[in-house]
């Protein structure tokens, strides 16, 4: 089990990177491409740096997405380690419509034990703690000086539990012929179900809020994206797949790049749903 003291280092460095995203995302800022053609700007890079000169603290092995040119020999034999997104949305930071996040998560033996995730725009935090998921808004003026506190502030995860719409959330950057097959499923099961949007592990945070009932990705994603998300959900009572196959996601993999998953909200069971 981690420190609490290492849990909430972790979450001060969460809302301190997001202050810096947030102020150069208040002004022009340059985009460069990586080698994969995938955008980084200024504020990617401001944030890697504040969570890795916080984390360094915790004595735990930090994988980032802006530090990841790790060897496999290395970090295969890391038992626990962060595993950071500084920055996720960046397009979503670029065309500056605020659905942007800095995700941190803790994997023990392969699996998200702890994640946060903060929403710099809108100041709302998203956090685990034993085994429980947690929202907290207004962030950066709650911020105390133990988890504890934190606790007590924040509202437990799912928020809803007895919505009657059902909703789909998709990528607003990344909705591809599968996820849109899928979907077309899901509305024969519940004619009633809606589609709605949302950029980077905001989607994920809706359905740990019960704000939306699955979250069908079959495009390419990476561990960073995800792990802080998966763990939060899981602390929500939520479940999340790998497709196909209904089973457990793992991460420290050789490879990083995600399969293809599903996320369902606590009150929905997908073995009753029949989807291929």
């Amino acid at each position: 089990m981690i420190a609490e003291k290492d849990l909430f280092n972790a979450i001060k460095a969460s809302i301190f990177a997001g202050e810096a995203i947030l102020e150069i995302y208040k002004k022009d800022f340059d985009v460069e491409l990586k080698s994969d053609l995938s955008p980084i700007t200024t504020a990617d890079k401001a944030a890697h740096k504040i969570i890795m000169d916080i984390l360094t603290e915790t004595e735990i092995p930090v994988l980032s997405e802006e530090g990841k040119n790790i060897p496999y020999e290395e970090r295969s034999a890391w038992e626990t380690f962060w595993l950071v997104d500084p920055l996720d949305g960046t397009k979503e930071f670029i065309h500056k419509n605020d659905e942007f996040t800095v995700n941190i998560a803790l994997i023990h033996k392969n699996i998200p034990t702890e994640g946060i995730i903060y929403v710099p725009v809108f100041d709302e935090l998203y956090f685990t703690f034993q085994g429980q998921s947690y929202k907290l808004s207004s962030a950066k003026s709650e911020l105390t000086d133990n988890i504890s506190e934190l606790v007590d502030k924040a509202s437990k995860l799912p928020l809803y539990e007895n919505n009657d719409s059902f909703k789909v959330v998709a990528s607003r950057s990344h909705l591809n012929e599968d996820t849109s097959n899928f979907i077309e499923q899901i509305k024969r099961i519940f004619p009633n179900a809606e589609t709605t949007s949302r950029g980077s592990s905001l989607k994920i945070c809706m359905i740990a809020e019960g704000n939306a009932q699955v979250y069908p990705r079959f495009g390419p994603t990476m561990e960073w994206d995800i792990a802080a998300g998966h763990a939060i959900a899981i602390g929500a009572k939520a479940t999340i797949f790998k497709m196909p196959g209904y089973e457990t996601l793992l991460y420290n993999k050789e490879n990083l790049l995600n399969p293809h998953f599903i996320v369902f909200t606590k009150n929905l069971k997908p073995a009753n749903l029949k989807l291929s």
